[in-house]
C-alpha cells in the first residue's frame, strides 16, 4: 500500500507541475523580454532580431528588449543565454556562427546541444561564389581552369568563419587550390575583392549581393539546390555537374535548456505565424534571406547534422581557436 501511494503521489506531482507549466505558458509573457544578439548592432542577426523582436512585441504586448552583446564570435552572449534561468524571458538568436564554434574553439563555456533548446529557424541564406572581374571564369570549370595557371587568392572573412570553412569545402568538391587569406571580417575582405587583391570569395547572398551588383564581383555559382530569386542568373553547383554541395547560412531562436515546453512551443507558434506575415517576409528578403521556419524538432536535427558537418570541415582545414 505504501509503495502504490508513493507512485499515486509522484504521478500527481507531476501532473501538478504539468499543469502549472500549462498555466505559466497561457499568461506568459508578463513582463519584458530579453533578446540577446551575439553580434553588433546593424548585422544580419541584429536586423533579423529587430524586425521579429518589434512583431513580437506587437502581439503580446510586452516589450521585447534586443541586447547586443558580441565577442568570441558570438560565444560570450550565447554563453550568457546557455547560464540565464530558463523561464522564457531570456532569448538568443543563434547562427551557423555557433555550430562552428563548437569544434572550432579549444575551450568553450556552453555547449550548444547541451545547453541550449531549439525553437525555431527564422531565415537562411545559400553561399554564393563569386570571382574578382579579372578572372576569366563565368562558372565553376572556367575557374578550375584559371587555377592551372594563376596562383589565386581565396580571401575569408576570418579563419573558422563561414567563408573560410564554405571555401575550403568548395575547393575539396571542385578538385583545386588557391591560397587562403584570412580577413578580419567580411568588410576589409570585400574591398578587396573588387579591388583585385584577392579573387575568390564564397559568402552568403547578403554580404556580396552590393558587391555583385556593382559589376565589380561576379557571381558563377550558387552552393543551393536551386537558383535564388535574387541572382536567378546565377546557376547552381548541381547544374554545374557538382551534387550534393548546398549550403548556407542560417539564423534561428533559442532558449535556455530547462524551459518549460508549453512556452517554447508557443514562443515556436507565434514566431512561425509572424514570419509567414507578407511585410515580415518582405523585409527577410530585403536582406538577402529566405524565411525558412521549422519546428523545434527540425531545427534540433538541423543543428544536430550541422555540428557534425562543420566539425569535419573544421578538421580538415586546420583550423583552431584556443
Amino acid at each position: 500500500m505504501t509503495t502504490i501511494f508513493r507512485g499515486a503521489a509522484a504521478g500527481l506531482s507531476l501532473l501538478v507541475l504539468a499543469v502549472g507549466a500549462d498555466v505559466h505558458a497561457q499568461n506568459y509573457p508578463v513582463r519584458p523580454i530579453r533578446y540577446v544578439v551575439s553580434f553588433s548592432p546593424g548585422g544580419l542577426n541584429d536586423i533579423l532580431a529587430r524586425i521579429v523582436g518589434q512583431k513580437l512585441a506587437e502581439s503580446w504586448g510586452q516589450p521585447v528588449i534586443v541586447d547586443n552583446r558580441p565577442g568570441a564570435g558570438g560565444n560570450l552572449g550565447t554563453e550568457l543565454v546557455a547560464k540565464s534561468a530558463p523561464d522564457g524571458y531570456t532569448i538568443l538568436n543563434v547562427s551557423t556562427a555557433q555550430v562552428i564554434s563548437q569544434s572550432l574553439y579549444a575551450k568553450l563555456g556552453y555547449n550548444l546541444e547541451r545547453d541550449l533548446a531549439p525553437v525555431v529557424l527564422l531565415a537562411y541564406t545559400p553561399l554564393v561564389v563569386t570571382v574578382h572581374n579579372g578572372i576569366a571564369a563565368k562558372a565553376v570549370s572556367d575557374l578550375v581552369a584559371v587555377s592551372k595557371t594563376v596562383k589565386l587568392v581565396n580571401a575569408s572573412g576570418g579563419h573558422g568563419t563561414i567563408s573560410h570553412l564554405g571555401g575550403e569545402m568548395f575547393k575539396r568538391v571542385v578538385g583545386f587550390d588557391a591560397t587562403h587569406v584570412p580577413y578580419k571580417g567580411n568588410g576589409p575582405a570585400i574591398p578587396d575583392m573588387m579591388s583585385g587583391q584577392a579573387h575568390l570569395l564564397i559568402n552568403g547572398i547578403p554580404d556580396l549581393l552590393p558587391a555583385i551588383k556593382s559589376g565589380r564581383v561576379r557571381a558563377i555559382a550558387m552552393a543551393a539546390d536551386n537558383r535564388h530569386r535574387l541572382l536567378p542568373e546565377v546557376s547552381t553547383m548541381a547544374e554545374q555537374g557538382y551534387k550534393d554541395f548546398s549550403l548556407g547560412n542560417w539564423v534561428g531562436i533559442v532558449m535556455p535548456t530547462g524551459t518549460p515546453k508549453p512556452i517554447i512551443d508557443k514562443m515556436y507558434t507565434e514566431v512561425a505565424r509572424l514570419m509567414k506575415l507578407p511585410d515580415v517576409a518582405e523585409k527577410v528578403v530585403q536582406q538577402g534571406f529566405d524565411t525558412a521556419v521549422s519546428s523545434p524538432a527540425e531545427f534540433a536535427q538541423r543543428i544536430k547534422v550541422e555540428t557534425a558537418r562543420f566539425a569535419k570541415a573544421v578538421k580538415e582545414s586546420g583550423a583552431r581557436v584556443d
